[in-house]
């Protein structure tokens, strides 16, 4: 049934990022976590934004600004190794409070408590006006691919930091849609490897049916939503995904997720 769920899941919000504003990894990974634990589903939403990631850079190579990447890159691929490394290393930590409702008792964990803040800051940043218009010089690319790779690191969730960034250092938009996948896939190679040595492979192993069956959707997502959006948005779309990530990070915020 998750693979069901989730692989449909996972081709509509491929669909619904080129309509949002938000990225696969944003949207997939709360759908992950109704099923599995953070840490786990962190990983293996990681594992669909890397092969989707492989499918898109396969395409796009050949734009990629090296300059950018070398100077927003190799920094995001650091603060990644560290966000990484953080969220193995509090995702066993007791929950920071537990309370009952309705007879059932529910806790509160810090991984999923700073996944949800994040989630928050970044629907704060579409919802905004004055926040969404925010860019950033080229002289802020070093510390702009750290902080991005950070919280990719830690949450899977960077895709909005690292346009704040990149959307104002000149790049043409083939250069800026390559050299953003080029990024991303480095990223995604970075924490993967942390988080494959601390989570037990037999979990890996067992999922690989899912980790196939949401690729191959998202990857079919992305096709269709490439041919349906062109430049277009649609505000509907973008207000209901908007107020669906509300949703889910309050929901994560109180345990109930």
């Amino acid at each position: 049934m998750e693979i069901i769920i989730i692989s449909v899941a996972a081709f509509f919000l491929a669909i619904l990022t080129f309509f949002s504003g938000f990225g696969l990894g944003t949207l997939l990974t709360p759908v992950f976590m109704i099923f599995f634990p953070v840490e786990l589903a962190i990983c293996l939403t990681g594992l669909v934004h890397f092969f989707n990631n492989i499918f898109k850079f396969i395409l796009v190579w050949k734009n990629i600004n090296k300059s950018v990447f070398i100077r927003f890159g190799i920094p995001s691929i650091i603060g990644a190794f560290f966000g990484s490394w953080l969220l193995i290393n509090i995702s066993d930590i007791q929950a920071l409070f537990d309370y009952e409702l309705f007879g059932k008792t529910f806790e509160v964990h810090p991984v999923k408590f700073i996944i949800s803040i994040l989630l928050l800051i970044f629907v704060c940043f579409e919802l905004i006006p004055q926040l969404s218009k925010i860019q950033f010089g080229k002289d802020k690319l070093f510390f702009g691919g750290v902080l991005s790779g950070f919280f990719g690191g830690l949450s899977g969730i960077q895709g909005a930091l690292r346009s704040f960034f990149l959307i104002n250092s000149g790049l043409s938009k083939e250069a800026f849609i390559a050299t953003t996948v080029a990024i991303s896939t480095f990223v995604d190679i970075t924490r993967l490897s942390i988080y494959v040595k601390k989570i037990n492979e037999t979990e890996l192993s067992v999922n690989l049916p899912l980790i196939a069956c949401a690729t191959l959707s998202a990857i079919i997502g992305a096709y269709i939503g490439i041919k349906l959006l062109q430049k277009v948005t649609i505000s509907f779309l973008h207000k209901t995904v908007t107020f669906m990530l509300i949703i889910l990070s309050l929901a994560l915020a109180a345990g109930l997720v």
